[in-house]
């Protein structure tokens, strides 16, 4: 269960590469807006897989309100990127939510790494 649950994070990890790094290459010229959207889901997909796999193997007790934060999060920057895609398409590109996605990102990864227990 330890192994399908790295590499899940693995994919985790490929995910925010792609809505990071893909909204930072727009923020360049690129026009990579489909890696963003794809970033996006894959991080709401495998976050929600690894809190379910944590939660079968009893790894660890997770914090679910760390979890409720990442998730609303999450939600945000993919409903965010949807949207923006959906008016790419009829020709109205809005960088502005773009932004939004890639900042809400950046903000999930923040929520990670400095959420730290003290109990």
């Amino acid at each position: 269960m330890a192994f399908l649950k790295n590499l899940i994070l693995v994919t985790h990890f490929i995910g925010l590469a792609a809505l990071i790094g893909g909204w930072l290459a727009m923020r360049f010229g690129a026009s990579t807006l489909s890696l963003v959207v794809w970033g996006a889901r894959i991080q709401l997909i495998t976050g929600l897989l690894l809190v379910g796999v944590v939660e079968m193997a009893d790894l660890y007790e997770p914090n679910h309100m760390k979890i409720g934060v990442k998730l609303l999060v999450a939600l945000g920057a993919v409903a965010a990127a949807e949207i923006a895609a959906a008016k790419a398409k009829k020709g109205d590109l809005r960088t502005t939510l773009v932004d939004a996605a890639g900042a809400l990102g950046v903000l999930n990864v923040l929520v990670a790494a400095l959420w730290v227990n003290y109990s």
